[in-house]
């Protein structure tokens, strides 16, 4: 075996080591600071789930014991933690039901909606952004910073609120083209039934490509801008290269560190969901649903949801800095 080799497969294992080591001292953490967290929210789980009904003392009492919550809190920390690392996320207070199964159900629907959004504003994000640093301070590029920019400052929620008054109420000249929330009409099948919920998603996915695609764009761009000086490009320009292929053949790959990234971390939020968009569109997906448990506070329900949030960005993260040293040999030496 060539040394070089074996000293880059060995650099390739100590860093990927690292990197995983990293990633599980991370999820100990979420472990720990959900559980604490969300018990400093103020409320009474067991008299918010009475509906506010005349409960007595002791019909209080028999469901704290029931839900856990009458032991010392370092008992119902240790019992926490042993049952969410076997995978047992608890049972949900409001509806009865595991918290697992509950995830499980809704996460199809987050990922249709977030899933579609993710892959348009990351292909319209780097197209554009890549557009514009080839043109740097042209008009084009100056109308696409500018307009990504203000987009991206934009609240989700009150962009999502605007497109439902006037594309789904309708003004004046313009009627009332879509739904104006939830997944389904109800009672459709087959084709009709996906047609029906590709009908409410495009509200919601306007939304998130309109406010997310500017990040992309501006990271893509910046990142070719850091590469367009350099002396290979000039190099490939010498040798009779046309522009756009030393664009796409040798700038475009050395820029892509920065923005395979962004790309990852927002891969990894399409499993948490866009809890304010889901909200405004009722959507019934995961970000609608940790809505629902802080509202009461459901405490196995959104320590779950939050373990599950979290440990899908530090996966994708941790998936992205493996890949790294095959972009780029460099980041192992």
């Amino acid at each position: 075996m060539d040394r070089r080799t074996g000293t880059s497969a060995t650099g390739y294992l100590r860093y990927g080591a690292g990197k995983v080591g990293g990633a599980v001292v991370s999820l100990l953490a979420v472990l720990v600071t959900g559980f604490f967290l969300f018990r400093l929210i103020p409320g009474d789980p067991v008299k918010t789930m009475t509906g506010g009904r005349p409960v007595s003392a002791r019909q209080l009492a028999v469901y704290r014991r029931e839900f856990g919550l009458g032991l010392p809190l370092w008992q119902q920390f240790t019992h926490y933690c042993g049952s969410a690392l076997s995978g047992d996320l608890g049972t949900s207070y409001q509806f009865r039901e595991p918290v697992v199964d509950k995830i499980t159900e809704a996460l199809p629907n987050t990922l249709l909606l977030t899933g579609s959004a993710f892959v348009l504003y990351t292909a319209l994000g780097a197209w554009l952004g890549t557009r514009s640093a080839w043109r740097h301070g042209r008009l084009g590029d100056r109308m696409n910073t500018g307009l990504a920019l203000t987009l991206y400052s934009v609240p989700s929620f009150w962009l999502g609120l605007v497109l439902i008054i006037v594309f789904a109420v309708g003004v004046g000249p313009v009627p009332g083209l879509f739904p104006t929330g939830g997944m389904e009409t109800g009672g459709k099948e087959g084709f009709a039934y996906a047609v029906d919920v590709a009908h409410h998603l495009v509200l919601p996915v306007v939304t998130l490509v309109a406010v997310e695609y500017g990040q992309t764009l501006m990271v893509t761009r910046s990142a070719l801008l850091a590469e367009m000086g350099s002396d290979y490009l000039t190099t490939a320009r010498a040798k009779g290269l046309r522009d756009d292929l030393v664009r796409r053949r040798h700038a475009v790959p050395n820029a892509l560190l920065p923005t395979v990234t962004l790309v990852f971390v927002n891969l990894g939020r399409t499993v948490a969901g866009v809890i304010l968009v889901e909200t405004v569109f009722s959507w019934p997906g995961l970000g609608g649903l940790f809505y629902q448990a802080l509202s009461v506070p459901d405490l196995p329900l959104v320590q779950g949801l939050f373990l599950v949030f979290a440990a899908a960005v530090i996966l994708m993260n941790t998936l992205a800095d493996m890949l790294y040293p095959l972009l780029d040999p460099r980041v192992v030496r």
